[in-house]
């Protein structure tokens, strides 16, 4: 049998899609859509609170194309932190006009290649990526992936050393966009449909498309990678959301 890769886990995340009800909202008179907007700015600025705090983090997200409107992406210590967030925005108001079309539960992972005996928790760069704030730049591409488990083509049955040795070579395609893309990747082995969510983050959408395309060539990916939906978006602050809802 293989050997497990042992990983280090951090902060819970939840990325929470929704479409908006523009029927239901045009339907409003002014006072009462910024009612609605104010209710939820307010429990916001709650949550923002936390991050400030260091004890967390979240963003908001316009998404492009029919899958869904905006993206609610929070990341916690705890899993019933992340519960009593999505209940608290269920019973706002602004839930009312919106329908969540998907969501996605993990955790943020890291393989852990340390040496034995020393304790990667102490360490403050591992610290920073178990534990990120989401990065403040303008767009994000969230998609889920697996590895495969078909015929010859299983990660999981290849020794310990080609997967180091394959991981290697892929880490260093995604090195050559340090600075154009950051990513938070989340394991989701028995939290959600895929082994794992890709977030990445850039000032440049094409930098995604670039960055994933040369990816795909490499073997990791071109044998082994099974992916699922892919979301872009906008990062959306408190006026250009107030902005969004505007008629």
């Amino acid at each position: 049998m293989s050997n497990v890769t042992e990983t280090l886990e951090g902060w819970y995340c939840l990325n929470d899609f929704r479409k908006f009800d523009w029927k239901s909202w045009k339907s409003l008179n002014d006072d009462k859509r910024q009612e609605v907007v104010k209710e939820l700015i307010d429990l916001w600025n709650l949550w923002s609170g936390i991050q400030d705090r260091g004890e967390g983090s979240q963003a908001l997200y316009q998404i492009l194309g029919h899958k869904a409107d905006i993206l609610f992406m929070f990341l916690r210590p705890t899993l019933d932190e992340l519960t009593q967030i999505e209940l608290a925005f269920n019973k706002t108001k602004f839930a009312e006009y919106t329908v969540q079309t998907t969501s996605y539960v993990s955790v943020v992972e890291l393989s852990n290649y340390l040496p034995k005996g020393e304790d990667p928790y102490a360490k403050p760069e591992i610290r920073e990526r178990l534990y990120p704030k989401v990065p403040n730049v303008k767009y994000i591409c969230f998609y889920p992936m697996n590895k495969l488990r078909s015929g010859s083509n299983n990660w999981y049955m290849l020794s310990t050393e080609e997967r180091k040795s394959m991981m290697r070579s892929h880490s260093l395609i995604g090195r050559k966009y340090a600075g154009k893309v950051k990513q938070i990747i989340s394991g989701s082995v028995g939290l959600d449909d895929y082994e794992w969510g890709v977030a990445l983050f850039g000032e440049d959408p094409i930098q995604f498309k670039k960055l994933i395309y040369e990816m795909r060539f490499d073997e990791v990916s071109a044998r082994f990678g099974e992916f699922g939906s892919f979301y872009v978006g906008k990062y959306l602050s408190e006026e250009s959301f107030n902005h969004l809802l505007q008629l």
